[in-house]
């Protein structure tokens, strides 16, 4: 009788990317002054605003009252912009009463137990078009209402109209994902110390200057304050390290990530930002993922700008944010199309005979074709900045969004497509996009194109890297020598990917080529490296190579600490820790990180797997149920627990995971265990029929013919067993199983 495919000895993991959910961070930040717990004397080095001023009266001017100036302030009548005259607004079923009391403002709203409280509001989190309010909670925490005032309308709204979310969700206003402290506080203040306690679970969360200062962009300013007194400045001298950062003398790519701290869907992994290195040395940024973006990589969620901006020629060719932003008072510098005008000719390009729309019309306007936008947090139109020129076709194919359409939604992408062959030829200018696009809809025709992509330097560098996250999925020698290429790529949000995707490889391999990365000059990629690495015995580290596997594990381990307070890095703490064997710290990490966020999925798969290890059957079966109770058409948990009730000799219970998983996946072996199950609870016509069903899909699956062939000599069906017999030997004519199949069945 065939057996049942048995899960892999070795643990399943799921490659969980640094790349934490943000789904809020726009407006906020948060605490109190004090002293810091990280650097007492960098703290002290950040001087403020008002001596900034002494010497930079025009740009002080220019950030005064911009956003940033006005990112998070104490909560007084001049700077509350909303209605707390004793107003209600009721959104998803909860009424919150907005009021006034001792000088103080309030708001009465479900809170953590699901009964009406009254919270304090201590701060306002930014100013238009939206302003959001922080009420403290014990631990040291801020927490922001998901009810928020629209500066525009003069109106109370929802941020999440239409989802009620319980008070022990992460998505509750009183939980994880509207926690400042975790969320929001790192990129509206100046100089912030987390300080998360996870002993005790609570914040000591420190900050410089409450909103976003000069020195949040430039860098703490004493010792340029002291050399612009002194004696070698009025020389003319340069003295080193008293300088600032983000100035008119670094490079695009400099100035750029120096606003990517901020305006990118990005995660952190060092606990106080200093402003030394690079980017990835605190700051993982996303790639062109799903759930973030279309496939051709247009925005979808809230990804802040960065990852689309490098996307485009814009990016390629030198331009930087303060290109077309003041980026003092961040206001644009110049008014419609001649802010595009600054480079592009508009003679060329500012005329009916390049944009076929009638001048001065919002069809005329070049950020409406090469900027299509949407709205985020409610009412708040962010704009697309990869600069593309609109591609109606591939929205035919892919289903990707154009900005022709954008505005004739009365028309059909097909309409759109032909009149900009009219309009512009039957030819595009070369793009990654479709390539992208097929590929992430599903067409394995599209891998080659990608491939070429990877170490193409007229290819944007983030779209390289998604191009190696998509080849993680898709094993292979040629996809497999182009991510150990990648390796060796001088971008590191290559490198990452390119680590990320060595999950898979074998130990020897990882071992060959992650050992040199455990000393790369970027922290993303060396701790990532030690991440792939750790499951791999020491003492097969050679010299030098253990030391530096050493340093890199217990720089993880920072970045781990980092991300203590969120729900996604305690699941990778988790699986840092299973991979090690450390099952008992994994299984504390996966509940932590189901504490923090009783609804995501992922740890209640891992912790099964990790029960089921250990031999603890009941406690597994326990977790997979947990999980589908979240997600009923998660396929390997299916599987996972259909096998584990197989094992555990409970077939009946079995049975309708298993071929749930089966017709969810269209997996060939799920059908072939899914009948086995079936033939084993003596339903052979169900069995029959669940094999065939795999065949449909693999008709040489040897496992599916050998059970199938099993299953009617074991029913005496000779005449259907002698064609199942002859395919097998035709596939594979030596096989002492299939030989004595034939036998059998004479």
């Amino acid at each position: 009788m065939p057996r049942l495919f048995r899960r892999r000895s070795s643990i399943l993991f799921f490659a969980f990317a640094f790349a934490l959910l943000a789904y809020f961070a726009t407006f906020f930040q948060n605490c109190s002054g004090g002293t810091g717990k990280a650097d007492n004397d960098l703290r002290e080095a950040y001087i403020g605003d008002q001596l900034c001023r002494s010497c930079h009266e025009q740009a002080y001017n220019d950030w005064l009252g911009s956003h940033h100036g006005l990112a998070m302030q104490e909560a007084t009548a001049e700077t509350v912009l909303g209605d707390f005259n004793d107003l209600a607004f009721t959104s998803n079923g909860v009424t919150s009463r907005f009021f006034k009391k001792d000088g103080k403002f309030y708001v009465n709203t479900e809170g953590p137990d699901g009964g009406f409280q009254d919270f304090e509001i201590k701060y306002t989190f930014g100013v238009f078009p939206l302003q959001q309010y922080l009420a403290p909670f014990p631990g040291g925490r801020l927490q922001c209402l998901l009810t928020a005032w629209d500066s525009k309308e003069n109106k109370w709204f929802s941020l999440q109209p239409g989802e009620r979310h319980a008070p022990d969700d992460w998505l509750h206003w009183t939980k994880g994902s509207m926690t400042w402290n975790t969320m929001c506080a790192d990129c509206h203040s100046t100089y912030l110390e987390k300080n998360y306690d996870e002993a005790s679970n609570t914040f000591d969360t420190q900050w410089r200057f409450i909103d976003v200062s000069c020195e949040a962009c430039h860098g703490p300013g004493k010792k340029h304050m002291v050399y612009a007194n002194s004696s070698a400045y009025k020389r003319g001298e340069r003295v080193k390290g008293s300088y600032m950062y983000l100035t008119a003398g670094i490079s695009s790519k400099e100035h750029v990530e120096e606003c990517a701290r901020c305006h990118a869907r990005r995660g952190q992994i060092s606990e106080v930002f200093n402003h030394s290195g690079e980017l990835m040395d605190h700051y993982t940024p996303s790639t062109l993922a799903p759930g973030l973006y279309h496939p051709d990589g247009q925005i979808l969620d809230e990804v802040y700008v960065y990852g689309s901006f490098l996307q485009s020629k814009m990016y390629r060719r030198n331009v930087r944010c303060s290109s077309c932003h003041n980026p003092h008072s961040l206001k644009l510098k110049a008014v419609g199309n001649a802010l595009c005008g600054q480079c592009h000719v508009k003679e060329k390009y500012d005329t009916p005979e390049h944009h076929f729309h009638e001048q001065s019309t919002d069809g005329a306007a070049c950020i409406n074709c090469h900027m299509p936008g949407k709205y985020y947090m409610g009412n708040d139109f962010r704009r697309d900045h990869s600069f593309r020129i609109p591609r109606p076709d591939l929205s035919a194919l892919y289903g990707t969004p154009n900005s022709c359409n954008g505005c004739h939604g009365d028309k059909t992408p097909e309409w759109a497509a032909e009149a900009v062959r009219k309009w512009y030829g039957p030819e595009r200018p070369p793009h990654f996009s479709p390539a992208l696009a097929a590929a992430r809809s599903g067409d394995l025709a599209a891998l080659p194109a990608l491939m070429a992509m990877v170490g193409d330097t007229s290819q944007p560098e983030i779209v390289q890297a998604t191009v190696v996250d998509i080849l993680a999925e898709a094993p292979g020698p040629e996809a497999d020598q182009k991510i150990i290429t990648a390796l060796q790529n001088g971008n590191p949000l290559i490198r990452y990917s390119a680590v990320n995707a060595m999950g898979r490889f074998s130990v020897e391999n990882r071992l060959r080529y992650l050992a040199p990365l455990l000393r790369d000059s970027v922290r993303a990629v060396r701790t990532q490296a030690a991440y792939q690495l750790a499951d791999i015995d020491e003492q097969l580290f050679q010299g030098e190579e253990r030391k530096a596997f050493g340093q890199a594990k217990t720089e993880f381990e920072g970045v781990l600490k980092a991300q203590a307070d969120f729900p996604t890095g305690q699941l990778m703490r988790g699986q840092y820790y299973h991979k090690m064997g450390r099952l008992e710290q994994a299984a504390q990490a996966y509940q932590e990180a189901i504490r923090q966020d009783p609804y995501l999925p992922q740890p209640y798969f891992n912790l099964a797997n990790l029960y089921y290890t250990q031999g603890k059957g009941p406690q597994a079966k326990t977790a997979f149920e947990q999980l589908l109770r979240l997600d009923s058409s998660s396929v390997e948990a299916h599987y996972s627990l259909g096998l584990l009730l197989a094992e555990m000799q409970n077939l009946a219970e079995a049975e309708p995971h298993l071929g749930r998983a089966a017709r969810l996946s269209n997996n060939p072996r799920y059908y072939y265990n899914w009948g086995l199950t079936l033939q084993n609870l003596n339903r052979p016509a169900a069995a029959e029929n669940a094999f065939q069903q795999g065949l449909a899909i693999d008709a040489n699956s040897e496992a599916l013919l050998y059970a199938l062939a099993v299953l009617y000599i074991q029913q005496q069906r000779t005449d259907l067993a002698g064609p199942v017999v002859s395919r097998l030997l035709e596939l594979s004519p030596d096989n002492p199983d299939y030989l004595n199949l034939l036998r059998n069945m004479r």
